[in-house]
Parts: structure tokens; sequence; C-alpha cells
């Protein structure tokens, strides 16, 4: 196995410092969206509106990001999203301090344009990593998000009274301060330059990868992890306020499950040399029905934890293997037409879980939402377990 270059390490860390504050910002937007949608909003099923429309805008930015940072480079892209999250941050808290549900929702959108950006951090750090390091790289930058499990919810709950007459005005105001470090540390970010000529990202491009087994399985893999996630994740503060748990409670569950969304990170990149990425997506499926399970036996504060930590550990492999199979899927030309098709898929499906899971739990209950999820965590089990049984005959078939 050969070792990362100083480059690469210092790369790969200051993207898992800048993974780390986008996704402090993110859990402390999971942990109190809901909620101040619900405070700002006229209809209580709109409560999860602003956080569906924060993922939305990720969907609709994913092609327009890949497209800028090629023309662009990494650095000057990913610094450009960073600015947008700025002043999503700021709508949203001038719209707390005057009660406008609509304002608030725009802030939303700027808020979920900035994270289409910074999903690009996983990528980038593919890009800084030669082969032997890649998995790992991958793994470590998305192991940033370890600090936000400790850090957003704990912020959410420090911040939520800085201001008694405007109650998670602080939190947004804290969300701004987050970015602008976000920013500073770009500055020290020196991306390799690459020597191939990027594709034009088209209709015909899409199509060809969509065509390969590998990229069909790496991208609806991801989509369907991230999407049941995202589900469960958003209605979990309503269904807990259901049963009657507190906003401390809901705030711990939140951080136990984003604890072990990004532990697992530490280890993974090494589990997926070891293993290969098939097996440990195949392993995160299986995690996130044991989530289900966990969940349909009852609705005390211990479920929710046990079942968001076996649905955060789930999401990693699933989402770190599909990552890395992913990079495998594509030549060089043709990374920003993948990454940006591949994003596109995966949040516009996370864009429809988050705005209807507060219609969904408002509507059915907690119960009918995991029974919901359960038949698509089984489609992403089968997808690996059938590109690798194709891999096997494949190799089988050639000769020796």
């Amino acid at each position: 196995m050969n070792p990362a270059t100083g480059l690469e390490l210092r790369n790969v860390s200051l993207l898992a410092i800048c993974q780390a504050l986008m996704m402090t910002a993110s859990t402390l937007n999971i942990t109190t969206s809901a909620l101040v949608g619900l405070m700002l909003a006229d209809n209580p099923a709109l409560a999860t509106l602003p956080f569906g429309l924060t993922w939305l805008a990720t969907t609709v930015t994913t092609v327009p990001a890949a497209l800028w940072m090629r023309r662009v480079g990494r650095r000057t892209g990913l610094m450009t999203g960073v600015m947008v999250g700025i002043f999503g941050g700021a709508l949203c808290t001038l719209a707390i301090f005057e009660r406008r549900f609509e304002l608030f929702c725009a802030g939303s959108v700027l808020v979920g344009a900035f994270n289409a950006f910074g999903q690009q951090y996983r990528f980038a750090a593919a890009d800084a990593a030669g082969e032997a390091f890649r998995a790992r790289a991958i793994s470590l930058v998305i192991a940033g998000g370890l600090i936000a499990a400790f850090a957003g919810p704990n912020l959410a709950r420090l911040t939520r009274d800085a201001y008694p007459a405007d109650v998670f005005a602080g939190s947004y105001a804290a969300m701004i301060a987050i970015y602008v470090v976000s920013l500073a540390v770009l500055i020290f970010i020196r991306m390799p330059r690459s020597n191939v000529a990027a594709a034009r990202i088209t209709l015909a491009g899409f199509a060809r990868l969509a065509g390969r087994a590998r990229f069909l399985v790496a991208a609806s893999s991801a989509m369907l992890g991230y999407g049941v996630m995202n589900l469960l994740m958003t209605s979990t503060p309503l269904a807990m306020r259901a049963c009657g748990l507190s906003f401390d409670q809901t705030a711990s569950v939140i951080q136990w499950h984003v604890l072990a969304m990004f532990v697992p990170s530490l280890f993974t990149g090494h589990l997926i040399d070891r293993f290969g990425a098939l097996r440990i997506m195949m392993a995160g499926a299986l995690l996130q029905l044991a989530c289900v399970l966990v969940n349909l036996q009852g609705q005390a504060e211990w479920n929710f934890i046990v079942a968001l930590a076996l649905l955060g550990f789930g999401w990693n492999f699933l989402f770190v293997g599909a990552t890395t199979l992913l990079t495998a899927s594509y030549q060089g030309a043709e990374k920003a037409t993948a990454q940006g098709l591949n994003d596109f898929m995966v949040f516009g499906t996370v864009t429809l879980t988050a705005l209807g899971s507060g219609a969904l739990q408002h509507a059915f209950g907690w119960t009918a939402v995991n029974l919901f999820i359960a038949p698509f965590i089984a489609t992403a089990f089968c997808l690996g377990l059938w590109l690798e049984r194709r891999a096997r005959q494949r190799a089988d078939a050639r000769p020796a």
C-alpha cells in the first residue's frame, strides 16, 4: 500500500475540516429546521417544507456546481458555494426575527444551494489522492462530519435561547459564523492540476453513464441509502415531539445518529480496501433494515437512539462504498458529468423524502413511515448482490 504524499494529506485534512464545518451547520439545521417551520408555518403539515426546499435546492444546484467547478477549479468553486451559504444563513436568521415563514424558506433554499457545492468535498478528496489512497481519502473527508455529531446538536442547544424573544435565531446566526470559518480554511487548499480535458456535460453523456452497471448500482445505492436515512432523520424530531419527548432528548438522539454516521469513516476505507465496496454497501443496507426493526418495537427514547445509530452506520457504509464504486465507473474526462448526475439522483431523492416526511409523519405516524421504507432498503441490498454476482460470473467466464 503506497503512503500518501504530504500534499495529499494536507488537502485531505483541510477538506475534512471543511466537511466537519458543513456538517455541523447541516446537523444544526436538521435539529432545528422542522421546529422552526412548525413555529412559523400556519399549517403543521408544512413544518418540514423549509428542510425539503433545502434539499430541492441542493438537487437543482448539483449540475451547475459541477459545471462551475470544472470552469474555475475546485477551490474557487467551493468558496463560491460558501458565500451563498453565508447569505442563506443571514436570511434564515432574519426570518425568525421577522416571523416570516416564506423568508425562512428562501434562506433554506440558499443553504441548500451551498450544500450542493459542499457535497463536492468528497470528490475533491478523490481528485487530490492517488488510486491507492482514494478510498481512505474519501472516507477520511466524510469522517470530518464526526465533529458535527457533537458540535451541531450542542450548538443548537446553546444558541437556542440566545435571543429569548426569538427562539432559534441564535442558532442560525451561529450557522453564519461556521460558513465564514469554512471560507477561511478553503484559502489554504492547493488542488493538483488535472491533465485530462473535461468532456462537455450532455444528455448523451448522461445516457452513456446510466447504461453502465457499475455507475447505475453506485448511484442507485447511494440514492436509496441517503433517501431512507433522510426520511427517518427528518421525521424523528416530529415523532419524538408527538411522543412527548423533550427538545433536549431529540437533540441527544440526533447527536448519536450523526456520531454513528461518521465514526465508521475512521475505518470504512480500510474495510473497502479489504472486502470491496459492494460487500460494505450490502452490509450498510442490512444495518438500515435493523434500524427499521428497532423502530417497530416501540417509541421510547432508547428505541430512537438505537435505531438512528443503526441508520447512521448503514448510511455510512452505503454512501462511502457507493462513492468509492462511483469513482471507478467513469473516465477522467467524464468526471464532472458522472459526479453531477450522481448527486442529482441522490439529492433529488433526498429532496422528495424531506418534502414528504412531515406529511407522512403527520398523516400516518411513525410505524407507517418505517414500513414504507423497508422495500427501498431491500432494493439497495439486491442491487449490490446482483452486481457482485455479475462480476463473479464474468471472472469465471474469462479464459485461464
